[in-house]
């Protein structure tokens, strides 16, 4: 694991956890997951993938990553063509995930947005 953080994403009153994971390479820029771990169903047992906001076939790595009023907010890391080599990436997205409509809704942040640490 890289990084996480807890809060209340769904409203629920319970926590969820965000985790983003990736890879360990002493080479390269490996794509991260980030993912929300909630709960189990039944208050029972390990925690269960809730959702995958952002999953490692998508290429994409995470930097400044924070939970925060019900948010997840994250600069995306990737790459704009293959010929760019994986240790440097040339492309960044400022983006936010917030549970809306029972599901996680994914939106680019402009880049004079104010994510304080983002």
């Amino acid at each position: 694991m890289v990084d996480s953080a807890t809060g209340d994403l769904d409203g629920d009153g319970s926590p969820e956890t965000v985790a983003v994971v990736r890879c360990h390479t002493e080479t390269g820029t490996p794509p991260s997951g980030v993912y929300v771990l909630a709960r189990p169903a039944t208050g029972k047992g390990a925690p269960r993938v809730a959702a995958t906001l952002l999953a490692p076939a998508q290429q994409r790595s995470v930097e400044g990553f924070a939970v925060r009023g019900g948010a997840v907010t994250a600069t995306l890391l990737g790459y704009s063509t293959t010929d760019v080599p994986r240790c440097c990436p040339d492309v960044r997205a400022r983006t936010k995930w917030q549970w809306k409509g029972g599901k996680f809704v994914q939106s680019e942040l402009p880049a004079s947005s104010d994510t304080a640490g983002v």
